[in-house]
């Protein structure tokens, strides 16, 4: 069983930083694979950045990347998510999920492969 809590939405202005946090219970293996995901209102789940437990590789979605940073902080099970220059079309649900067991790099986009969600937190990035 895994838990996770997301934390650290809010309102934000057009080129604007803001960090979210994902905080794990009952975790994972070294080859568990965290991703953030979001969805904007009408528009479907989008990924936007993953990492594995061990922290090696990293991946993240076209629209993110460059200005999106995934970390973690082994010491309080907790990753993080810093998005820089935010955009207006950044605004959507955040969410964190939790592949608990071994998956090739080439699938991290996919949403179906998760096993454990995040209930999710708010981002706006206003104009």
């Amino acid at each position: 069983q895994v838990e996770l809590v997301e934390s650290g939405g809010g309102l934000v202005q057009v080129g604007g930083s803001l960090r979210l946090s994902c905080t794990a219970s009952g975790f994972p293996d070294k080859d568990s694979v965290i991703a953030w995901f979001r969805q904007a209102p009408g528009k479907e789940r989008e990924f936007v950045a993953a990492t594995t437990w061990s922290g090696g590789s990293t991946n993240y979605g076209d629209s993110v990347r460059g200005r999106f940073t995934i970390s973690r902080d082994r010491n309080k099970n907790t990753y993080y998510l810093q998005m820089n220059s935010l955009k207006s079309e950044d605004t959507a649900v955040y969410s964190c999920a939790v592949r608990s067991r071994r998956i090739i790099y080439g699938l991290w986009h996919d949403a179906t492969v998760y096993d454990w969600w995040g209930q999710g937190t708010q981002v706006t990035v206003s104009s």
